[in-house]
């Protein structure tokens, strides 16, 4: 709700969001952010935020109030902190799975060399004569060179990914 009202009253004002972000001393990337709920502006930006915007900031929550209250900043943190605290979640949740997706790729890339161990170049002794025998034999060769080059870097870059992933933050 934030980030369409946000948005909305942007535009009523006829700004853009460089215009906008200028207005705050934010770079523009930061409203386009805030536009797309991939974050929220804290407490004190909000504040600002309603002021160049020429509105209230209940009215930027989605909660139009009749009369300002005492308790309109406490009220305001606690609706930031449920926020903030849902775009952890999300942001937890993102690193858990590319964790388990560079995790699954080295399992393939385990895989894939134990296959091409086991079969020790099998294609080597085929009959080349063959022209269809000799084609396979070319790609599972030319495969099995590139593969043996590459994998292990790829394998070394999703395990730096793979420790990156458990970082505290």
């Amino acid at each position: 709700m934030l980030n369409e009202n946000i948005k909305r009253i942007r535009k009523t004002k006829g700004l853009s969001q460089e215009e906008l972000a200028m207005k705050l001393n934010v770079v523009r990337q930061t409203v386009s952010k805030w536009e797309n709920g991939m974050s929220v502006p804290d407490s004190s930006m909000l504040i600002v935020l309603a002021d160049e915007l020429d509105t209230t900031v209940s009215e930027l929550l989605g909660e139009p109030i009749a009369e300002p209250t005492t308790d309109d900043l406490k009220t305001l943190s606690e609706k930031l902190e449920v926020i903030n605290l849902q775009l952890a979640k999300r942001s937890i949740t993102n690193v858990k799975t590319i964790r388990w997706i560079l995790i699954s790729l080295c399992a393939v890339i385990v895989i894939i060399f134990v296959a091409l161990a086991s079969m020790n170049s099998s294609y080597l002794d085929w009959n080349y004569n063959d022209p269809e025998l000799a084609v396979a034999g070319t790609i599972m060769h030319g495969f099995e060179f590139l593969f043996v080059r590459i994998a292990p870097i790829t394998f070394l870059a999703f395990v730096v990914g793979i420790v990156a992933t458990y970082k505290k933050r």
